[in-house]
């Protein structure tokens, strides 16, 4: 499917909305620290801490000289390790994302680009995917948020077509160890069974670093509203099927789906991979702070 246009991506004022956004979450003390943060583990560059009187023993490449000017006593600058986060956000970009449905794909670009917002204005390294039989790079990883618009038109311009082998996909995902890796896969999870589910997600638990599964479903897709003969047709595969539905067949339907979402939930639990559930008619605002709110670095802690 092509491109979405500019006034179907975003409505007037998003970007400010994602502003005001994070500015909520300082409030709350979620980003009380920044996006470079205390870590022992691998990625470490220096920060700048505070002073310290100099004494005989320290280097004195460590004087701060120009403090020294000002004052006429020496002092020494004080560093920590710190560490960057590299976010990876990963965006089924199969059929079904846009068909019949395209609110799914609109929800997904927006949480991408506001995923993307959050780690880069946060001081992180920030890559962008699309998945579909594999994961491919869709931009070299960005620093810094003037490169949001760089991102955003990425995700504007991305097609969405043909099927997604998840379990095939995320086997072939190899995030660098080098940072520690907040990582998001955002898609409907259409034509995959509870196995495959399994499977595909006990590959994301091998990643190093934080996962979090985001299953992003249109209400109808939950109950749909059908009733006598239909014929339903599998947009990824083009393959048509001719029945006739009764509102039990329905119910069970319903009752399949809803197996279906915790099933998944149970896959990632088991894998310590965060699994959220988005319908949506939910409000975006909501569901964004929400996920943020799970325990996510991406957030800060409180």
């Amino acid at each position: 499917m092509d491109a979405m246009s500019e006034e179907e991506f975003f409505d007037a004022g998003f970007l400010d909305k994602l502003r005001a956004m994070f500015l909520r979450l300082r409030k709350r003390k979620q980003l009380r620290r920044r996006g470079i943060q205390r870590s022992p583990s691998a990625g470490l560059t220096r920060e700048f801490k505070d002073y310290r009187h100099y004494v005989r023993q320290d280097d004195y490449r460590s004087i701060d000289w120009r403090l020294y000017a000002r004052l006429e006593r020496m002092f020494v600058r004080l560093y920590e390790e710190v560490q960057e986060f590299h976010v990876h956000v990963i965006v089924d970009a199969s059929a079904s994302m846009a068909q019949p449905f395209g609110e799914k794909r609109r929800n997904a670009l927006r949480l991408a680009v506001a995923l993307s917002y959050l780690g880069l204005v946060s001081g992180h390294r920030v890559s962008l995917y699309a998945m579909r039989d594999r994961i491919t790079g869709l931009l070299p990883a960005q620093k810094g948020q003037g490169n949001i618009q760089r991102m955003v038109e990425a995700l504007r311009n991305l097609e969405f077509d043909g099927a997604t082998r998840l379990r095939q996909g995320l086997a072939s995902f190899r995030p660098g160890r080098q940072r520690y890796g907040v990582i998001f896969v955002l898609s409907d999870l259409i034509g995959q069974n509870p196995d495959l589910v399994d499977d595909a997600v006990r590959n994301m638990g091998g990643w190093p670093g934080e996962s979090h599964l985001i299953h992003i479903f249109h209400p109808w897709e939950q109950s749909p509203e059908l009733e006598g003969e239909v014929e339903l047709v599998d947009v990824e595969t083009g393959e048509g099927r001719k029945m006739w539905l009764t509102r039990q067949d329905l119910q069970r339907y319903t009752d399949s789906f809803n197996a279906y979402l915790r099933v998944a939930e149970r896959a990632c639990l088991s894998r310590q991979v965060d699994y959220l559930a988005w319908r949506t008619d939910g409000p975006f605002d909501e569901f964004f702070l929400e996920l943020l709110g799970r325990g996510s670095v991406l957030a800060g802690k409180a």
